[in-house]
C-alpha cells in the first residue's frame, strides 16, 4: 500500500475533502458561492481573500480565535503539540505563569516562584480570579481546531497544521497592528537590519560564545531566549528595575519609547538583546523572549469555554407568564391606539425621512410613555407593516390596509405577528436620538436605522434566556460577556487592536462611533422584550417559547389561555365617565372609543364623556336614539341622567347649522341663530356676510369653518352640494397597499440543502475537467489549467472522429456572457454548426455551438479507462 502524500496547498486540502466537507464549508461561508466556482482552485483561491477571511473570522469564537491567533505567531508548519503548549504554557502544573513572578535569585533551572498573590490564590494585577487549566484547554482544542478546518483557514495533518496566508497576515504583529496575542516579533525580524558588530556586542553582553556569520548570531540568540534554563540564568542577574520594564511589555503591546540616553534598566535589556531596536526611538521585546516570560503561552487569559449565564433572580414560572401576557396585551393595545391616533392622517414626514423631534413628543404624549418607548412603537408597527407613507406629495404617515386585517384578529394572534416581526427586523429602535457617522441626528421612522447583525442577536439572547430554567432572569453582564465571547471581533469595544478589528469596525462606522454594538443591541432587546411580552420580570415566558420552538401559531395558542375575556359592558358613572373592568370585545372598544374619550388606562379604563366626544359620534352618523339604545345595551349599570341630558342637548342642537362650500357658507331656519354668530366678535376671523335671512356666506374653507363655529359653542354638521348631511367616519384614510419594510440581510443568505448539493457537484465536475490527464499534442499541449486552443477546422475534425469512436473529450467553453469553462464531453451528434453531446461535468445531454468551443483534446488513455 502506498502512503498519503500530505496536502501542499490549501486546493489540494480542499480536493481531498468529501462531498460532506465541501458542503459544510460553503454553508459556513456563503460567501464563497456567489458566484459558484468553477473548480477547487477557484474555491481555494477565493477562501483566502480578504474580504472573506476577515468575514469567516468575524464569525468565530473566541476560542477558536485565540487558537488562530496562536497558529500565527507559531513558525509554519505548526505540531498540535506545539500549538497545544502555545495555548497552555509549559509551567509543569499547567497554570501560567507572569513576567511579575520572576524576582532576582530564581531557581537557575527557569521556573519562576510564586509571588505571594498566587500563593494566597489571588491573580496578579490586571488578571482574572480563575484562569483556565490545561485540562480544559487540551479538551477543547479538537473543537476549536475543527472549526478552523471547516471554515478552510487551517489545513494539513496534526503534525503540519498551516494557517491560510491571508488569516496570518491580518492576525501577525506589525508596528502598524499589534498582535492580538501582544506579542512582538521574532529576533530573526527584529534583527534583520541590524549591523553584524552590533550582534556581536548583544552576545558578549549575554554571555554567548562570538560569531562572525550574521545568521548564526541570530540563531545563538534566538536559542538563548528558548532554552529555559538559560534563559532563567540571565534573568537571575537582572536588575530588579529591569524586570518592572519586561513586566510592562510582557503582555502587549510589546514596543516601548525611549530616549537617547536611557535609563540603566532599559539599558541593560538593550544590551542583551532583550530589547531590539525598531527605529532610533523605539524598542521592542522579542517574541521568544515575551513566550518565556509567559511561560510559553501566547495568551494571558485562555477562554475555551463560553461564560455561564447566571441567574440574576428565580421567579414563580406562572408569574412570569401572566406578567408576560398582561404586557403582551397591552402592547397590543398600544400598538392599536397609536395607529389609530393617525387614522385621520398621521404626522408629516420629514424632508429627509422620518418623525420630526416635535411629533415624537406629541405621539409620547398621546400614548403616555417617555419617547424612546414611542419610538419603540412607532418602529414595531411600521415594521409590522401597520404603518406607512401615505404617498401623497404633502406625504404623511397613514395606517395601511394590512392593519385592518390585523385588527380583526384574536389579541393573542396580533401579538405573534408584532412579535414575529421585531424578531426578524433590522431596524433598531435604540439608535433614534443618536448620529450617524456623518454626524446627523437619526429619527423615529427614518433612514440609517438598519443593522443587519440586530436579528442574530435578538435570537441569540431569547435562546441564551430559553436555555435556562422557566422563570429565571438572568444577570444582564453575564448575557453580555457570553455574546462577546461567541463573535469577540464583531464591533467589540474589546477587540484587539490589530487589522481584522480595523476591517470589521468599517461596517459599524455609521453607528455613531461607539464600537460595542451588538452589546447595545442586547441591552435593548433585553428591554424591548420586556415592553412586548417576550419575557415577564425578566424571565422568558412560555409564549415565547414556543415563538422560537413552534412559529407564531404555536405561540398564539399558548397566550391565549393566559389573556383575559373580552368584555361586552362597561359600568356607567354619574361623573359623566364608564369605566371598562377589563378588555372589551372590539366593536364595543370602537364604539364607545368614538363616543367618549379615554381619560385612563391600566388594569380598568376609563372613559369621559364630553360635548366634544358625543358630537363625534353624531359626525359619525349615529343618532340619539342609537346612542341611548348603545349605552343601555352595554352598561351594567343604569344610564345617568346627566349622561342622557349631554347626548340629547348635542344632538337637539347638531346640525342645526350647516355647512357647504360656496367657497363655504352657513345654513339655518332659525334667522337668530344667525343673528348671534355674525354679532359674535369672535366670528371676525370667519369673515362672514349675509346673503340671505337663513343663509351666511364666508371666505373660509368648509374645515376651517366647522372648527371655528364649534370653538365658539355650537354645533354645525357638513352637508354635501345635494343638501345631505356628510357624514365623517373614523379610520377612512388608509395608504396604497403596502409591504413590510425588507430587513436589511447580512451578507449572504445561508443556502439551502439543494443548492449546497448543486453546488458541491458543478464544483467537483469543475474540477474533474480541469485536473483530468489529457494527451499532449503539438497542436494542443497540455498545460495544467489552460483551456485548449485549436483551430475550427482541427476542432469540427476531432469531435466528428469522437462520434463516431465514441471516445470522450476535453474542450474549452465560452458561454454568451464570456465566461471560459472547462469540460469532458462525450459527443453524440454533429450537425448545423452544434455539437450534441454528453456533458460528464454536469451530468446531463447539453448542445454547445462550435464556435464558442476554444479548442479540444483527447483524453489520455489512463483517463478513459
Amino acid at each position: 500500500m502506498g502512503t498519503i502524500t500530505p496536502p501542499r496547498t490549501l486546493a489540494e486540502a480542499l480536493r481531498a475533502r468529501d462531498d460532506a466537507s465541501l458542503a459544510a464549508l460553503l454553508r459556513a461561508r456563503p460567501d464563497l458561492l456567489n458566484p459558484v466556482p468553477g473548480d477547487i482552485t477557484q474555491l481555494a483561491t477565493r477562501a483566502g481573500t480578504r474580504a472573506s477571511v476577515v468575514r469567516a473570522l468575524e464569525r468565530l469564537d473566541r476560542f477558536a480565535l485565540q487558537t488562530a491567533e496562536a497558529l500565527a505567531v507559531a513558525a509554519e508548519p505548526v505540531p498540535y503539540a506545539t500549538l497545544l503548549a502555545l495555548l497552555t504554557g509549559d509551567t509543569p502544573d499547567g497554570e501560567p505563569g507572569d513576567a511579575e513572578d520572576y524576582e532576582p535569585g530564581d531557581a537557575p533551572g527557569g521556573e519562576p516562584r510564586r509571588t505571594a498573590e498566587r500563593a494566597a490564590g489571588q491573580s496578579p494585577a490586571g488578571a482574572p480570579a480563575t484562569v483556565a487549566t490545561a485540562g480544559t484547554i487540551a479538551r477543547a482544542l479538537p473543537r476549536a481546531l475543527a472549526t478552523l478546518r471547516e471554515q478552510a483557514l487551517v489545513w494539513g495533518d496534526d503534525d503540519r497544521l498551516r494557517l491560510v496566508r491571508t488569516a496570518r497576515e491580518l492576525l501577525s504583529p506589525s508596528p502598524q497592528h499589534p498582535s492580538p496575542t501582544g506579542l512582538g516579533p521574532t529576533v530573526a525580524e527584529a534583527t534583520s537590519g541590524m549591523s553584524p558588530g552590533r550582534l556581536q556586542e548583544i552576545l558578549a553582553a549575554a554571555g554567548l560564545p562570538a560569531t562572525h556569520d550574521p545568521v548564526s548570531a541570530v540563531q545563538a540568540l534566538t536559542g538563548l531566549f528558548t532554552d529555559r534554563a538559560s534563559m532563567g540564568a540571565l534573568l537571575d542577574t537582572a536588575p530588579a528595575e529591569s524586570l518592572a520594564v519586561l513586566d510592562r511589555l510582557v503582555w502587549g503591546p510589546p514596543y516601548g519609547e525611549v530616549t537617547p540616553n536611557p535609563a540603566p534598566p532599559v539599558t541593560w535589556l538593550r544590551d542583551r538583546g532583550l530589547l531590539l531596536p525598531v527605529s532610533a526611538r523605539t524598542v521592542v521585546l522579542p517574541r521568544e523572549a515575551a513566550l518565556h516570560l509567559r511561560a510559553g503561552r501566547a495568551h494571558r487569559v485562555p477562554e475555551p469555554e463560553p461564560p455561564v449565564v447566571t441567574a440574576a433572580a428565580h421567579r414563580d414560572p406562572q408569574a412570569v407568564d401572566n406578567a408576560a401576557a398582561a404586557q403582551a396585551f397591552l402592547a397590543v393595545s398600544t400598538v392599536e391606539e397609536l395607529v389609530k391616533s393617525w387614522d385621520g392622517g398621521g404626522p408629516p414626514i420629514l424632508r429627509a425621512g422620518g418623525l420630526s423631534v416635535r411629533e415624537l413628543k406629541r405621539t409620547a404624549t398621546t400614548l403616555d410613555v417617555p419617547e424612546r418607548t414611542a419610538a419603540f412603537w412607532a418602529e414595531l408597527a411600521y415594521s409590522a407593516g401597520l404603518l406607512a407613507s401615505d404617498g401623497e406629495a404633502d406625504e404623511r404617515y397613514a395606517p395601511t390596509p394590512a392593519y385592518d386585517d390585523w385588527a380583526a384578529l384574536p389579541a393573542q394572534e396580533r401579538w405573534a405577528e408584532l412579535a414575529t416581526a421585531w424578531l426578524a427586523a433590522t431596524r433598531v429602535p435604540g439608535l433614534v436620538g443618536g448620529q450617524d457617522a456623518k454626524g446627523r441626528t437619526m429619527a423615529a421612522l427614518g433612514p440609517g436605522l438598519d443593522r443587519s447583525a440586530a436579528p442574530e442577536v435578538r435570537r441569540r439572547v431569547l435562546a441564551l434566556l430559553a436555555g435556562l430554567e422557566p422563570g429565571t432572569a438572568p444577570a444582564p453582564e453575564t448575557v453580555l460577556a457570553r455574546l462577546r465571547w461567541e463573535r469577540p471581533l464583531r464591533g467589540a469595544a474589546s477587540a484587539p487592536a490589530s487589522s481584522v478589528s480595523s476591517a470589521s469596525s468599517a461596517s459599524s462606522a455609521s453607528d455613531g462611533g461607539t464600537a460595542d454594538l451588538r452589546s447595545r443591541v442586547a441591552l435593548w432587546t433585553l428591554d424591548e422584550s420586556e415592553l412586548l411580552g417576550i419575557t415577564g420580570r425578566g424571565a422568558l415566558a412560555a409564549p415565547t417559547r414556543a415563538l422560537l420552538d413552534d412559529g407564531p401559531a404555536g405561540a398564539a395558542a399558548r397566550l391565549a389561555p393566559l389573556l383575559p375575556e373580552p368584555l361586552d359592558h362597561v359600568l356607567l358613572q354619574a361623573d359623566l365617565t364608564a369605566v371598562a373592568p377589563g378588555p372589551l370585545e372590539r366593536p364595543l372598544a370602537e364604539a364607545l372609543s368614538v363616543l367618549a374619550d379615554i381619560e385612563s388606562k391600566g388594569g380598568a379604563t376609563v372613559y369621559r364623556f364630553t360635548p366634544g366626544s358625543v358630537r363625534r359620534a353624531l359626525d359619525a352618523g349615529q343618532s340619539a336614539a342609537d346612542l341611548h339604545a348603545f349605552l343601555a345595551t352595554h352598561s351594567r349599570t343604569p344610564v345617568p341622567q346627566p349622561l342622557s341630558y349631554l347626548i340629547d342637548d348635542i344632538a337637539r342642537r347638531h346640525g342645526h347649522l350647516r355647512i357647504g362650500a360656496a367657497s363655504s357658507y352657513v345654513r339655518c331656519d332659525d334667522e337668530a341663530v344667525l343673528n348671534e354668530i355674525l354679532a359674535d366678535k369672535r366670528s371676525a376671523t370667519l369673515r362672514l356676510r349675509r346673503l340671505a335671512p337663513t343663509v351666511l356666506a364666508a371666505q373660509a374653507d368648509p374645515a376651517s369653518l366647522l372648527d371655528g363655529l364649534r370653538e365658539m359653542g355650537y354645533a354645525p354638521a357638513a352637508e354635501s352640494a345635494e343638501g345631505d348631511v356628510l357624514i365623517t367616519r373614523a379610520g377612512a384614510r388608509r395608504t396604497p397597499p403596502r409591504t413590510a419594510p425588507a430587513p436589511v440581510p447580512e451578507g449572504p443568505p445561508v443556502p439551502d440543502a439543494t443548492l449546497l448539493d448543486a453546488a458541491v457537484r458543478a464544483i467537483r465536475a469543475g474540477d474533474t475537467a480541469a485536473t483530468v490527464a489529457r494527451k499532449d499534442t503539438p497542436e494542443s499541449p497540455a498545460t495544467p489549467g489552460a483551456l485548449p486552443r485549436t483551430t475550427s477546422a482541427e476542432t469540427l475534425a476531432t469531435v466528428q472522429a469522437a462520434v463516431l469512436t465514441g471516445s470522450a473529450l476535453w474542450i474549452g467553453y465560452v458561454n454568451a456572457d464570456g465566461a471560459a469553462s472547462q469540460r469532458v464531453i462525450a459527443p453524440v451528434r454533429v450537425e448545423g454548426g452544434f455539437v450534441t453531446a454528453y456533458d460528464h461535468t454536469a451530468d446531463e445531454i447539453r448542445t454547445y455551438p462550435l464556435h464558442r468551443i476554444t479548442g479540444v483534446a483527447e483524453l489520455a488513455d489512463d483517463a478513459t479507462a
